[in-house]
């Protein structure tokens, strides 16, 4: 029996990754992407050291693209009292434009198939998924990765809960120019119904993204009200915007984020990124847990299909299984953290515990990061 052929819906970090891996591991693969590369994303643009040793077991030197390296953290409260630690492991500063224009080269490099088609409709039947896009073209294998993202109408298709549910999360992404922003450091700066991310990428701006709830943006017109009389409130974002120049036209956004809990294989589907799970972006991980997403899809995948068989209980169950040893306690520390940076009695208190035990803030960081994955 040859190896079954492996559809991908969705070209981000995840669906990308997991594409090399398996036509590394001699799979036929094809992949769905709806946009063109390369193009910006909302997204942190902050990836921890992690990720390294996987990515050098695929052939892939991110240091190509030049990253900066980041090693410190600093943490401010709405008020602008700040407390600053070393990052454990480290990471690298590095835009999305850049990444993932990078791993979509190497996919190609290995032979994956990657078409620029919407997949519109995925159906299950008979132990085999049927996939239209929009140009009305069909195709069909045995295996589906989803990758496509925080929200699709795939998520509708399949009615998954949280999709069914109105979220009060908006974020927004914009690269700016500020020459005297260290390039070893990421920050996380805290406003009255958010908290906002600064790095440095590779292209020497300055990645700006911002999550906040919908209630505190309403009363705004637009996001330059909004940053004015909410973001710079606080002031260390006050003075970065006052000496900092905005690279792009329009600030890109993304509304209706949600950070409920979400299942991780739906209609025989393994979901890979935030499509599986989206972990508050308090220190900027998301990144490598989609990364390490695929990782796991593949070697469970590998482990189904072993001595020419094809076991797909036996698939979704290591999948499961894998992904919740790794991330779950990862998202939960999310939650409580996010909980806690939204309430500013509790921010101050809990910043005035880390000024006293400077080593807490490590330990929290630690919590939302894995061990190199290996």
């Amino acid at each position: 029996m040859r190896k079954p052929e492996i559809i991908i819906i969705g070209g981000g970090l995840a669906g990308l990754t997991a594409a090399i891996h398996l036509a590394r591991e001699n799979f036929k693969v094809t992949l769905f992407e709806k946009e063109t590369y390369p193009k910006h994303k909302v997204c942190g643009e902050y990836i921890s050291n992690e990720i390294q040793p996987y990515f050098e077991s695929l052939e892939f030197d991110i240091f190509e693209l030049q990253p900066k390296k980041i090693n410190r953290f600093l943490f401010s409260t709405q008020s602008g009292k700040t407390v600053e630690a070393t990052l454990p492991l480290g990471g690298l500063g590095i835009s999305r434009f850049s990444l993932d224009y990078f791993l979509f080269q190497k996919a190609l490099e290995n032979n994956v198939t990657i078409l620029q088609e919407n997949v519109i409709n995925l159906t299950f039947v008979n132990n085999f998924f049927q996939i239209e896009t929009h140009t009305g073209n069909k195709y069909e294998a045995p295996i589906v990765l989803g990758a496509f993202g925080k929200r699709s109408n795939l998520d509708k298709e399949f009615k998954r809960d949280f999709i069914q549910q109105k979220s009060s999360w908006l974020a927004v992404k914009a690269h700016y120019q500020h020459s005297e922003f260290p390039a070893n450091r990421v920050e996380l700066h805290n406003f009255k119904g958010g908290y906002c991310g600064l790095s440095k990428t590779e292209n020497e701006a300055v990645n700006v993204c911002y999550l906040t709830t919908y209630s505190s943006f309403k009363n705004y017109k637009n996001t330059t009200e909004f940053k004015e009389n909410v973001l710079m409130k606080n002031p260390h974002l006050y003075s970065f915007f006052k000496n900092s120049k905005c690279l792009f036209e329009k600030e890109l956004t993304i509304a209706q984020i949600s950070f409920d809990s979400k299942t991780q294989v739906e209609n025989h589907v393994l979901m890979l990124g935030d499509a599986a799970g989206l972990i508050h972006p308090l220190c900027g991980n998301g990144m490598a847990m989609a990364i390490h997403s695929a990782k796991l899809a593949v070697e469970s995948i590998l482990l189904s299909t072993e001595n020419n068989q094809f076991n797909r209980k036996s698939l979704e169950k290591s999948y499961q299984k894998k992904w919740q040893k790794q991330f779950k306690k990862r998202m939960q520390t999310g939650n409580i953290l996010q909980k806690v940076l939204l309430r500013p009695t509790l921010a101050e208190v809990s910043q005035n515990l880390m000024h006293n035990f400077p080593s807490l803030l490590s330990k929290i960081i630690k919590q939302t990061h894995g061990k190199p994955i290996q």
